[in-house]
């Protein structure tokens, strides 16, 4: 597969923008292929530029349905629990990047920077970890990388995904059933004043929350879900 992370400065490893965009070729086909998404609002997304995309995360099929569903590539940074057996290799070359939860992963930090410093779309589920899906606990990271970067946030909603399981295919969406994936407005997470402070950390982490839960609720409203 074509799309090998780049080694940069001091044999820093970036994920691959190529990788990236193999691996929405895969999502749109497996996506599109196995259930019926609906997609809202992708002409939110800004079409150049740094991007950071903040998932709402019920089920593990979320992240690929965005990686399907989104009008550019995204960069999703993917617990390392995930990066086992052959999938370490396939995550690694569609651009995918890995994330220690438990320690202060400087080289996830590194690398989702790289991405918006190079104009990338970077994707994550500020919960942390799957539940509820509602933005109700956010970590600090995601307001973290939109202070660092200066990127905006694009809020999205995926609904449906967690409704019901699969009979053929358990713990997966019934297959042909309706996921709805909805992008929101982008926003940026500070308050004009360029700080960086733990304060402004703080207060961003607020905004971001107020944000994301209403879009949240403005996409259950809009589907129905």
């Amino acid at each position: 597969m074509r799309g090998h992370p780049h080694r940069g400065e001091a044999g820093r490893v970036t994920p691959s923008a190529s990788g990236a965009a193999v691996g929405r070729r895969i999502g749109i086909g497996l996506m599109y292929g196995l259930w019926k998404p609906r997609v809202l609002g992708s002409w939110r997304v800004p079409a150049a530029g740094p991007v950071i995309m903040a998932v709402n995360h019920s089920h593990n099929v979320d992240g690929p349905m965005v990686m399907g569903t989104a009008p550019r590539p995204v960069h999703f940074l993917i617990k390392q629990e995930a990066f086992t057996g052959p999938l370490d290799p396939f995550l690694r070359a569609i651009g995918q990047v890995k994330v220690d939860r438990g320690s202060a992963d400087r080289t996830a930090v590194t690398g989702a920077l790289d991405v918006l410093s190079g104009g990338g779309v970077l994707g994550i589920f500020p919960e942390g970890s799957r539940g509820e899906g509602d933005f109700a606990s956010l970590r600090a990271g995601l307001a973290y990388f939109a202070l660092r970067s200066g990127a905006p946030i694009v809020p999205v909603a995926v609904l449906g995904s967690a409704e019901r399981q699969g009979r053929l295919i358990p713990g997966l969406p019934p297959l042909r059933r309706r996921v709805d994936v909805v992008f929101g407005d982008p926003f940026d997470a500070g308050d004009g004043s360029g700080r960086r402070t733990r304060t402004a950390l703080d207060a961003a982490t607020v905004r971001v929350q107020a944000r994301l839960g209403a879009h949240l609720a403005d996409a259950r409203r809009r589907t129905g879900r």
